[in-house]
């Protein structure tokens, strides 16, 4: 009989395995000191309510507001990540949940300053910057609120606007319980035909499962599931979609996706765009499909046929000091310094290495301005892991450059750049791997995961933004939107993006209903456009580009110092034109040629 491996307790991991939490507080005692602080502070800001208009007043609330964000940030940090270690521990949960909930009464305590601001007369801002030099620090934070006040409400309008906060995300929070509570699947026959049940969790490993009979069944009954409440799916998307676009129309914006990209300053061209670049590479896509349908050797190609890995390689495992040195010889091209704060970062206590009893799963970077990044891996020692390493440290580098550059207000850097540092490091190591893998069948399997991260990033996710375009705009029309009409479009853009190869099933039409990125408007484009990013970075390091690494280390430093758009533009990266998302289907395409020429 087989031994059963026990994962191990948190105890039994060894301290060098460990990330260093007692840097930001030794004890619980510290936390609850910090917490009696923060407390304190915040007794402070009514005193400034109505006082704004007052230069000095100003710069006081703003180094007020900076000690609060301290404190906060770190109490946050520590309850999380302690909290995170052994999810179990009630103790730290209790921390967790204490620091939350008293974060929403900092938020609440502040929510006076952004009105109040726009309430004044146009100039008063400017005004005080003039007599009070020290507010200059502060005048970009300022521009940005103040480039809201077209679209901001009177007091009583965004008052009323507020107290519907909840109903508006009423829509979000039922898709959440029905999708992931109330929402059951026919159970399906595994590769040994015994029963199997089927969820959300353990969907990915049918779907990719060599036997084709359990992708399919596994796939029908997981839209079969969703289908069964489509007419409760569609009334939910659309009911979301309506109260986005009913909050852009009372603010003035002449369409939903420019309430949305606006506050960040982002055009809306950009984002049309990356939907029109993708377009015009879509026989990219459809020749990967009948590629992928050869290599499988099916008849035909069906929509449950996509995950299935083609090329079949060694379990291999990788300690983690072979790791760090894999990721180290991949980032080679992004210098000593880069370098040398990595490898610090290995040494210094930023990661938790490995699984234990009770941790939370999957992998993240945090931290905050007064901490070291940390970052929480589950390490087990498969290549996923590896890339998974450069990925997080990419996040955990790019917060170490900003935080040292940056002023505290400017550090925290916006979504649309948030991927692009990590996934240059996935990109930069691909190729190490690529180029320096001698095993005909390991050269395959990096090329096509390669592949398949652009089809699923960037192709896949521009198509969701597609989709989004089509429901902003219909719904602007004051056209109703049925399970039929939203399965229809569904059913359509899949046959445009896939091809004539593939064969869409029509269970495919459900699949709008899976995505619950669809409840924050406008998001998943920015994948997209993060991946396209970071793919011209790497095309520029490792062509040896002029400057094109102190470039990119510009653009870590930058944080949130400017609009997004602008960041990139000076790095070297204008998201306003088409190149880097071309770029990436250039890429793309060569990959495709790699993976044709190896196979033959």
């Amino acid at each position: 009989m087989s031994e059963t491996i026990q994962v191990k307790t948190r105890d039994q991991i060894a301290e060098s395995d460990k990330w260093n939490v007692g840097l930001i507080y030794p004890d619980v005692k510290a936390w609850e000191a910090d917490f009696t602080r923060l407390h304190e502070e915040v007794a402070r800001v009514p005193a400034f309510r109505g006082r704004l208009k007052e230069p000095e007043q100003l710069l006081n609330f703003f180094r007020l507001d900076e000690r609060l964000a301290q404190l906060a940030g770190k109490l946050d940090v520590y309850a999380n990540l302690r909290s995170d270690e052994d999810t179990s521990n009630t103790a730290f949960l209790a921390l967790k949940s204490k620091i939350g909930a008293y974060l929403a009464e900092v938020e609440a305590a502040l929510s006076f300053f952004v009105p109040e601001i726009l309430s004044y007369p146009d100039g008063t801002i400017e005004n005080e910057i003039k007599a009070e030099p020290k507010l200059e620090l502060y005048r970009f934070e300022l521009s940005k609120i103040l480039k809201a006040k077209p679209h901001t409400l009177d007091q009583n309008g965004e008052k009323i606007l507020a107290s519907f906060t909840d109903s508006m995300r009423a829509p979000e929070n039922t898709y959440t319980v029905l999708s992931n509570a109330d929402l059951t699947f026919d159970p399906i026959h595994d590769e040994k035909g015994r029963e199997a049940e089927l969820n959300e969790s353990n969907y990915y490993r049918f779907i990719i499962s060599k036997d084709r009979r359990v992708r399919k069944e596994a796939f029908q009954s997981l839209f079969r599931g969703f289908g069964k409440f489509r007419n409760t799916f569609s009334s939910l998307l659309s009911s979301s979609v309506k109260n986005f676009t009913l909050e852009a129309k009372l603010r003035h914006y002449p369409s939903a996706l420019e309430a949305s990209l606006d506050p960040n300053d982002i055009s809306t061209e950009v984002y049309r765009k990356a939907v029109e670049t993708i377009h015009a590479n879509l026989g990219a896509l459809h020749r990967y499909v009948a590629v992928k349908k050869k290599l499988l050797g099916l008849p035909d190609i069906h929509m449950y046929d996509l995950y299935v890995p083609v090329i079949d390689v060694p379990d291999v495992r990788y300690g983690f000091d072979e790791a760090v040195r894999i990721v180290e010889e991949g980032l080679a091209p992004l210098g000593k310094e880069y370098l040398e704060l990595f490898g610090k970062g290995v040494r210094s206590g930023w990661i938790d290495r490995y699984p234990n009893k009770n941790k939370r799963s999957g992998a993240y970077s945090s931290g905050c301005y007064d901490t070291q990044p940390y970052v929480l891996l589950n390490y087990d020692g498969t290549l996923d892991d590896v890339s998974t390493l450069a990925h997080e440290m990419g996040h955990s580098l790019h917060s170490y450059y900003s935080n040292h550059t940056q002023p505290r207000i400017y550090a925290d850097y916006v979504l649309f750049c948030a991927e692009v540092a990590s996934t240059t490091n996935e990109a930069l190591l691909i190729h190490h791997l690529i180029d320096k893998e001698t095993d005909r069948k390991q050269k395959l399997y990096l090329i096509n995961s390669q592949l398949e991260q652009i089809r699923t990033t960037v192709f896949r996710q521009i198509m969701f933004a597609e989709f989004e375009l089509f429901t902003h705009e219909k719904a602007e029309q004051g056209i109703p939107l049925t399970a039929d009409d939203l399965s229809a479009f569904w059913h359509e853009i899949n046959v445009k993006y896939y091809g004539p190869e593939m064969t869409v099933d029509p269970e495919i039409d459900m699949e709008w209903a899976r995505i619950p990125h669809f409840y924050s408007d406008f998001y998943v484009y920015q994948y997209a456009t993060g991946y396209a990013a970071a793919n011209s970075f790497a095309n520029s390091i490792l062509g040896g580009a002029p400057d094109a690494v102190e470039k990119y280390k510009g653009f870590l430093k930058s944080g949130g110092s400017d609009y997004p758009i602008n960041i990139l533009r000076r790095a070297g990266v204008d998201m306003e034109t088409a190149k880097p998302m071309q770029d990436t289907m250039d890429t793309f395409q060569n990959l495709l040629s790699m993976l044709e020429k190896e196979t033959g």
